[in-house]
């Protein structure tokens, strides 16, 4: 995740840059997606969830011991998604437990249907730290995506009840080549309703995403949804507005937002704000972020689902999470072994390489270039650069998955 408006605070107030922790010992925010089970059918799912129960999901005791080992191993932050994480059998009483843990930072991952006056009370007394309600667009356009009529109107009142009950509340959004439009509308719906965060994520190619990849949107079309993001952030700060401003799932955004400062700002500004994003380092897949999905598999993050480090059902996450993987070792290592235009990148500390999975899906290599940056090669300082040398090679590495495959 890059927090777009925290860093462009760093070019106002400026604070010390935290220092880049040794791989080995980042504990990661952990996401745990508790089941598939949801009331909608959103196009880009990338659990590929449904309104059916599914065989295999954890029990509840399972759960109770995963909570409870992922609180001895100190994580920085739970996320609870799904599917749709309320629609879990026990989901009240795993909340229940996750608060009596104290975990550090306690988050909800939801579509905000299942959120109403009947239950919001519960949220607020189990004190989320944190609630973040996924919209696609306004009106029709978000239930045409999420496949079910009136889900915008709920998810709204999901949204306006949280907000009743003093429970930060954020709006996440998916950016494709058919919501677009709708973006500078969903900035002004965070407005209006006094929402705290706004999420723009950009498409990952995994799950139902992987099917819709199509509706990526092009170059050009990012570029204009950051700069909106930054102009509207940009005028957050310089008023002292509370909204904050995220992007997900495309790190070359910190580069884009370096490069608008560097136009901006003094060199002795700039460069407070490199040391700032060197030390965040980009894409943190398998390092400062890690997944849980409904089944027990362990994931380097949620959108890797067809790469398993083990099973919760099998080890604590703790024992997978710092076992010898190959792939999580590489994934770890800084600079990553980039090819063609992110191994020739100058930007390298800044991204990670972006995500990698995207890479994965098209080419069979995670190592390959993203095809979603959206900079050129000489906005990057990759122009001219031999890239022959740096061709894709298919990755043949293993999974403890049986099932898994890269092709």
């Amino acid at each position: 995740m890059f927090r777009l408006t925290e860093y462009m605070r760093e070019l106002v107030s400026p604070s010390p840059p935290r220092r880049r922790t040794r791989p080995g010992t980042v504990r990661p925010v952990v996401i745990w997606n508790l089941t598939r089970s949801c009331n909608l059918k959103c196009r880009h799912c990338y659990t590929v969830s449904a309104d059916r129960p599914f065989p295999g999901e954890l029990t509840h005791d399972e759960a109770i011991l995963v909570l409870r080992d992922l609180s001895d191993f100190r994580v920085p932050a739970l996320i609870l998604s799904g599917g749709e994480p309320m629609a879990r059998f026990d989901f009240w009483e795993l909340a229940k437990e996750a608060r009596r843990l104290d975990f550090r930072h306690l988050a909800l991952s939801t579509n905000g249907t299942r959120i109403d006056a009947g239950n919001v009370a519960r949220l607020a007394d189990l004190r989320f730290d944190y609630v973040g309600i996924s919209l696609d667009g306004i009106g029709t356009v978000n239930d045409w995506f999420r496949g079910v009529e009136g889900a915008f109107d709920q998810a709204l009142a999901g949204v306006r009840a949280c907000k009743a009950q003093g429970i930060k509340v954020g709006l996440r959004f998916t950016i494709t080549e058919s919501n677009a439009h709708h973006l500078p509308a969903m900035l002004d719906l965070c407005r209006d309703e006094g929402v705290d965060k706004f999420y723009l994520s950009h498409l990952v190619y995994a799950g139902r995403g992987d099917k819709h990849r199509g509706e990526d949107t092009a170059h050009t079309r990012t570029r204009h949804a950051m700069d909106l993001l930054i102009d509207r952030a940009w005028k957050a700060v310089e008023k002292g507005e509370p909204l904050e401003i995220v992007t997900g799932n495309n790190d070359t955004d910190a580069v884009y937002f370096l490069r608008w400062a560097e136009t901006r700002f003094p060199a002795q500004t700039i460069a407070h704000l490199r040391k700032h994003l060197d030390a965040w380092g980009g894409n943190s897949s398998g390092l400062g972020v890690g997944n849980i999905d409904p089944q027990g598999k362990v994931h380097p993050d949620t959108y890797w689902s067809d790469y398993t480090l083990g099973s919760v059902k099998e080890r604590p996450f703790s024992e997978i999470w710092t076992g010898d993987d190959p792939m999580l070792a590489t994934l770890r290592t800084r600079p990553r072994p980039l090819k063609g235009r992110c191994g020739a990148c100058a930007y390298q500390a800044v991204c990670g390489g972006n995500t990698r999975i995207r890479t994965l899906q098209l080419t069979g290599d995670p190592w390959a270039e993203d095809p979603a940056c959206y900079l050129s090669a000489a906005e990057i300082g990759a122009e001219g650069a031999d890239l022959d040398r740096l061709a894709v090679t298919p990755f043949r590495g293993k999974s403890h998955d049986p099932a898994h495959r890269f092709f």
